[in-house]
């Protein structure tokens, strides 16, 4: 799928400038990579956020600042309001098509395991992205896992078990585990973890009755302390 987007200049200005922005439903972003300077943008945020949910971080984006030439870039980072958890900040990176690039590509998961559906096991997930080295034409936006593999509990999908399109080399390790299925627990062992988590009633019981000693013991000091005040009051 191609994807294209355009965006504007932006000149530098106030941080304050920056704030009226966000109110207006943009958001500052810069464009850097290839011999250009970093060009500092103003995005329109619903379209941006249009853009990243289908595009991610490894699909090329045909990228227009105002009325130049289209480049190929990656939506590199994105930052977040800490509190409203909306975007604040992107940096784009420009790709050189004839140099051979790294990227973080998702991994999606396809299939049924038959451990999982026929034998009760739990589908344990080590990853959910690889890192890989290609030049910009072959770069893809996913690689698939097929959990159908997973016959028995002994079964394991490592990186080095991925089917990646050519022009395509992995640059994490291929002995990593990225998925296996962990056997259902027996009765003993869910005894077991039922006790151990579990607090004993005579545990509990002695805990309260220490509670209710201390309780007594600062209202009887209370108690003493108000007394030695009548006496003084007295005297």
């Amino acid at each position: 799928m191609a994807f294209s987007f355009t965006v504007k200049k932006r000149e530098e200005g106030k941080v304050s400038d920056v704030s009226e922005m966000r109110k207006k439903g943009l958001i500052p972003g810069v464009l850097y990579g290839g011999e250009a300077k970093p060009v500092s943008l103003t995005i329109d945020y619903v379209s941006f956020a249009k853009l990243y949910n289908e595009a991610g971080e490894s699909s090329l984006i045909d990228f227009k600042v105002g009325d130049s030439a289209p480049v190929k870039v990656l939506i590199h980072e994105l930052q977040y309001d800490p509190i409203k958890g909306k975007i604040t900040h992107v940096d784009f990176r420009q790709i050189n098509m004839n140099k051979e690039m790294h990227a973080t590509v998702e991994l999606v998961f396809i299939g049924e395991s038959p451990a999982v559906k026929g034998l009760g096991g739990t589908l344990i997930k080590n990853l959910d992205s690889v890192e890989i080295k290609c030049l910009p034409k072959d770069l893809v936006s996913e690689i698939q896992v097929d959990l159908s593999v997973l016959n028995t509990f002994e079964d394991v999908i490592h990186v080095k078990d991925l089917k990646v399109p050519t022009g395509i080399s992995i640059s994490d390790d291929l002995e990593q585990v990225i998925a296996k299925v962990a056997a259902p627990l027996t009765e003993e062992e869910l005894k077991a973890m039922e006790e151990a988590t579990a607090p004993a009633i005579d545990q509990i019981e002695v805990e309260k009755k220490g509670k209710e000693e201390v309780a007594e013991g600062a209202e009887g000091e209370k108690k003493v302390e108000e007394g030695k005040k009548e006496e003084k009051k007295k005297e």
